[in-house]
């Protein structure tokens, strides 16, 4: 995460760090108020768009990662930036025990649920307004924690996997699925070039290019597969591990919370 100080606001008021908000820079204190904006602005067509931003493959994504926590009925699974469902109703589907979906934006978790997917699993399912860096929920408190494409739009995301670390039980494992560095040269080149493509497909698709133009640059500032690797053992998080999906368009990590 880029940050930086600058002192060309009020003299008063102190130097202002900066972050990254797509290829801008902007005063931290901002970014969750845009961040907001971007996710209002798509969430009626954010699933739709999900499949045209990875021609599908994020669903393949999506069973990986369940396919690797291997949910158990007496699991409580905590799903930060749980936006519309997908991650907690595929925990619930394969035998999960609860879900809580945890999301900063209320127009999100609307859009989920009003989803019919949802509907099968209401009596196990939560719907929790809520910051990733600042979660709303005791410690030890969570078996399994996952966060799916929502990181990179956490403002302080060093204290969000403080936050998760702290939240879950011992022996418990915290799981990011998120967009991350290409490996392969001709790979790079190709996405790159469907990159570009993606805020114009926006504009057609939600009406928004804006929105989509923040999301694929996000995506280019987000830190690789080693740097994150290590931004959780600096949380605390032991064996931490990473599986590179599609080349590593998409990557997976893992962390356990050690027994005390």
């Amino acid at each position: 995460m880029t940050r930086r100080t600058s002192d060309q606001a009020n003299p008063h008021d102190g130097p202002q760090e900066l972050i990254d908000f797509g290829q801008e820079l902007i005063p931290a204190t901002q970014k969750q108020q845009r961040v907001n904006d971007v996710f209002r602005s798509v969430a009626s067509s954010y699933d739709i768009m999900n499949d045209v931003m990875s021609l599908g493959i994020h669903r393949l994504w999506k069973d990986s990662l369940i396919n690797l926590i291997s949910p158990q009925s007496n699991h409580r699974l905590i799903d930060l930036a749980g936006g519309t469902g997908d991650i907690a109703a595929r925990f619930l589907s394969r035998g999960g025990g609860d879900a809580v979906i945890c999301d900063v934006n209320p127009a999100m978790m609307r859009a989920g649920m009003d989803r019919p997917l949802m509907r099968p699993y209401q009596d196990h399912l939560q719907w929790v307004a809520g910051d990733a860096s600042k979660l709303p929920f005791p410690d030890a408190s969570a078996d399994v924690i996952t966060i799916s494409f929502g990181l990179r739009n956490v403002t302080d995301r060093d204290a969000a996997l403080a936050e998760a670390h702290r939240v879950l039980k011992p022996s418990g494992r915290f799981f990011c699925l998120e967009f991350s560095q290409v490996r392969k040269r001709s790979l790079s080149a190709i996405y790159a070039l469907w990159s570009e493509l993606l805020p114009g497909i926006g504009a057609i698709v939600a009406k928004d290019a804006a929105s989509y133009r923040y999301l694929v640059e996000s995506i280019k500032r987000f830190p690789n597969q080693e740097t994150l690797a290590a931004m959780m053992g600096a949380a605390g998080f032991a064996r931490v591990r990473h599986r590179d999906l599609s080349g590593g368009i998409a990557a997976i990590h893992c962390g356990w919370k050690e027994s005390t």
